[in-house]
């Protein structure tokens, strides 16, 4: 086909049959909906003379004028109301094909990869995790529970829940809560030995379990607390897992330090109100390339929601009696947060 200007077309019809760019348009519908140029200029962010040479560029390609200025504004004339319909058309169908990209997007999909201690990835992030995986299902989570920080600079994971505040210069760090700590025992410990009354009697007359491992600092707190003493005779159980930490207070074999919600799991355990607390900070970290990723973004917005201090009151700054936490959760039963784990009494004691 031979182009316009090979065919005889006389120059103001190959200038009318020229297309106007949709960036023109839009000026001209905003131009119109303002009242004038100066408002429309305004509210583009643009000069007032940028706005004209697009409002002229438009006239001239349609063949006619579609405004008239006047001190108050602007007027549209009747080509330019035609316009100004059309417009709206083209703007509503704009709308319509975004949306309709949107949803024909592919879901998110692939593999993210979170490290975390082994304690708040076991006890606490996994009983959560149903509800990320059901809003994305085709999202593979690795959950790699450890005491050694995930280094995320060397991509271990796409982001870190650790418990020592990360130092490179790199990464992003957030403050995700505070983790409490106190001691426990089982109610079978307290039938036989009783409780303890302080932290000397502790020291004297009952056996605690330990758990020695990073980012914890178990071994100084330690020798700070119980200086000299000797663990053999004194340490009836020492581990480097949270799970087997839990697991040894619960079935009776020592008086151990786990976080204040974990009676919710953790089956027959007393809070034992002897003035030896701890507190850890929980941090996220992750690089902020890595987040731009839209599934790593989903990701690392879960778990800053899983770890609201809003809503889940016992990583609030401040500490909370675990005799006070069912009061201060909004949420439904304790019990239901961490199905799976609990004692058969406990799930009773939860349906009465």
């Amino acid at each position: 086909m031979y182009p316009l200007k090979d065919r005889g077309v006389p120059p103001a019809e190959h200038q009318a049959a020229q297309q106007p760019d949709w960036e023109s348009v839009r000026i001209f519908l905003e131009v119109v909906r303002h009242g004038s140029f100066r408002s429309a200029a305004d509210s583009l962010k643009l000069s007032v003379n940028a706005l004209r040479r697009r409002i002229d560029d438009l006239e001239q390609q349609a063949g006619t004028p579609l405004m008239t200025r006047h001190v108050d504004g602007i007027r549209t004339t009747a080509e330019g109301e035609r316009m100004f319909l059309t417009a709206q058309q083209m703007e509503a169908a704009s709308f319509d094909l975004l949306r309709g990209l949107g949803q024909a997007a592919p879901a998110i999909s692939g593999e993210v990869r979170i490290g975390v201690t082994e304690g708040l990835g076991t006890f606490w992030l996994a009983p959560r995790l149903i509800e990320f995986q059901r809003a994305y299902p085709k999202l593979l989570v690795d959950l790699h529970c450890a005491m050694r920080s995930a280094d995320v600079l060397r991509l271990e994971a796409d982001a870190a829940v650790q418990l020592t505040k990360p130092t490179a210069p790199d990464l992003k760090v957030v403050k995700l809560g505070r983790l409490h700590s106190m001691p426990f025992a089982s109610r079978d410990y307290i039938d036989t030995y009783g409780a303890p009354q302080s932290v000397e009697d502790i020291r004297t007359r009952h056996r605690i379990v330990l758990q020695i491992a990073e980012q914890t600092g178990t071994q100084q707190l330690y020798d700070e607390n119980a200086p000299g003493q000797a663990q053999p005779g004194f340490v009836a159980l020492r581990t480097n897992v949270s799970s087997s930490h839990v697991w040894a207070v619960a079935k009776g074999a020592g008086i151990g330090w786990v976080p204040t919600y974990v009676p919710a799991i953790g089956g027959p355990m007393v809070a034992l109100d002897v003035d030896l607390r701890f507190q850890f900070d929980i941090w996220l970290t992750y690089h902020a390339d890595v987040a731009r990723i839209p599934r790593v973004r989903r990701l690392i917005d879960w778990i800053v929601e899983s770890f609201d201090p809003r809503r889940y009151p016992w990583f609030r700054d401040e500490f909370i009696h675990p005799d006070e936490l069912a009061k201060e959760y909004r949420g439904g039963p304790l019990i239901n947060l961490f199905a799976g784990f609990a004692w058969p009494e406990q799930r009773r004691e939860a349906s009465r």
